[in-house]
């Protein structure tokens, strides 16, 4: 595998040199932002030289939310981690809803930094691996949806459905085991991996923008259904 680019967007400096030593010390080849306009400035001249992006939630010019929704509007492949204030809870939520991957609340150890990260990147490197790999689909099909699992795609009527990296292992994982009953812990290990530091509730955040992408009426859902005290199931 080649080595990951990391976009590190954070305005204070001592954070920023910390992650960044981090990132090196790992293998990973991180590039360096002090707000949301440069990022983003340095995102649009190099865009396909990024795989994953760190962006802090408080920055000046820009902030992480939006800057979060402008890349992710410019790549639905793109790995994003949020970095939040561990008082402010309403910004992880509101990172997740714009398209961010996972959040990382402050202050974290060097050890939890590489394990979020070292989790998204695998999920990154196997769709980069499958996009140029063989040609030749290998589909699920449930009702009126498609999942090519060699190009990561999900199709509604043949009609693309645009998905982030969690959001597709969440559906194929949904399409795998259709009308059965999945735990958020289950769902937890199997999309961010057995040593996720986090919360259960990613699992409702992404599910909650799964049901915007797949369901025709998001508030009375059909296909993802919510199983009360327990988890998730996906009707075929």
């Amino acid at each position: 595998m080649s080595t990951l680019r990391v976009l590190v967007a954070e305005d204070e400096e001592t954070i920023r040199d910390f992650i960044v030593i981090n990132l090196r010390r790992h293998g990973y080849d991180p590039v360096e932002a002090c707000d949301g306009v440069e990022a983003m400035r340095i995102f649009e001249e190099q865009q396909g030289d990024f795989q994953l992006a760190l962006l802090d939630v408080m920055m000046p010019n820009m902030d992480g939310f939006e800057l979060c929704r402008k890349l992710r509007k410019e790549s639905e492949n793109l790995g994003i981690i949020m970095l939040t204030a561990r008082s402010q809870e309403t910004d992880k939520v509101n990172g997740l809803s714009l398209g961010a991957d996972d959040y990382i609340t402050k202050p974290f150890s060097p050890g939890e930094l590489m394990a979020r990260l070292e989790s998204l990147s695998r999920r990154v490197q196997q769709s980069i691996a499958l996009t140029k790999g063989n040609p030749v689909a290998e589909v699920i099909t449930s009702g009126d949806f498609t999942l090519n699992l060699r190009r990561r795609t999900l199709q509604k009527d043949n009609v693309d459905i645009e998905l982030t990296q969690m959001e597709y292992q969440i559906m194929e994982y949904f399409l795998t085991h259709p009308n059965q009953d999945l735990s958020r812990s289950e769902i937890l290990k199997r999309v961010w991996g057995e040593n996720y530091f986090g919360e259960e509730k990613i699992v409702d955040v992404n599910i909650r923008r799964l049901r915007m992408k797949v369901e025709d009426n998001p508030s009375e859902p059909v296909h993802i259904l919510t199983i009360w005290g327990y988890g998730y199931k996906w009707i075929k």
